[in-house]
C-alpha cells in the first residue's frame, strides 16, 4: 500500500517548501491528506501566487487537476472537518509534515492543544507513535520557541528546520528548496532524487 502522508501548511515564511514537498510526495505515489490554515492561505498567495481556496472542495477541484498527471492521490480537508480520518487514532496517516510550520501552531502542538484540525492530527501522530516532521521557519529563536521545540523533540517529533546546505553547489532558488524537501523526503523514507547524496559521484551536466 501506498504511504499515506499528513501535510499541513500555515503561516510562516516557506510556502515553496510545502508546495514543493507536496508535489514530490504525489509524484512518489503517496496518498495525500492536505490542511491548511487561513494564514497560509495569505502566504500562498503573496509567496509563490498560489490560491488555495476556503472551501476544501474547491481546493480539491483544483490541486487534482494541478497535479493530474502525477501517481499520488490527494485529499484535502477543512480546518475543522472533525469527521477527516486523520482526526481519529482509530484511523491515522503514516506520518505528518507541518511545512512551513508557524510558531503559534509548534506552540499548540507542543501543549496538546487541538481546537483546529492540524493540531489535532499532529496530536493523534504522536499519541499513535507514528513519525511528525516539523519545519519551523523563523530566525532569531527565542527561549520560548526553543522550549517548545525541546518538549517536542521529547515527545518524539522530528524538528527540521528548513536550512540549506551549499556544498551541492546550488544554482538557483529551487536548487536550496530541493535540499530542504528531501531532508524531509529521508524522514519520511519516501525515496527520491533531488539531489546528490554526500559521498556520492557528481553526476554529469
Amino acid at each position: 500500500m501506498p504511504a499515506t502522508i499528513c501535510l499541513a501548511f500555515t503561516g510562516a515564511s516557506g510556502m515553496p517548501y510545502g508546495v514543493r514537498l507536496l508535489e514530490c510526495l504525489l509524484a512518489a505515489g503517496c496518498r495525500v491528506q492536505l490542511l491548511y490554515s487561513q494564514v497560509a492561505q495569505i502566504v500562498a498567495r503573496q509567496e509563490i501566487g498560489l490560491e488555495l481556496p476556503a472551501r476544501a472542495s474547491e481546493a480539491r477541484a483544483s490541486l487534482q487537476q494541478r497535479y493530474a498527471t502525477l501517481p499520488g492521490t490527494l485529499e484535502v480537508y477543512g480546518r475543522e472537518e472533525w469527521f477527516a480520518p486523520l482526526a481519529s487514532g482509530s484511523n491515522p496517516p503514516d506520518a505528518m509534515v507541518v511545512c512551513p510550520c508557524s510558531m503559534g501552531t509548534l506552540a499548540a502542538i507542543a501543549q496538546g492543544l487541538a481546537s483546529r484540525l492540524i493540531e489535532r492530527a499532529a496530536d493523534v501522530v504522536l499519541k499513535e507513535g507514528r513519525k511528525l516532521v516539523l519545519v519551523p521557519r523563523e530566525t532569531p529563536l527565542s527561549a520560548i520557541h526553543l522550549e517548545n521545540m525541546l518538549r517536542l523533540s521529547r515527545a518524539g517529533a522530528v524538528i527540521l528546520p528548513p536550512n540549506p546546505g551549499f556544498y551541492h553547489h546550488p544554482r538557483h532558488v529551487e536548487d536550496m528548496v530541493d535540499f530542504v524537501v528531501a531532508r524531509i523526503l529521508d524522514q519520511l523514507q519516501v525515496r527520491h532524487t533531488l539531489l546528490q547524496r554526500w559521498g556520492e559521484a557528481e553526476p554529469a551536466r
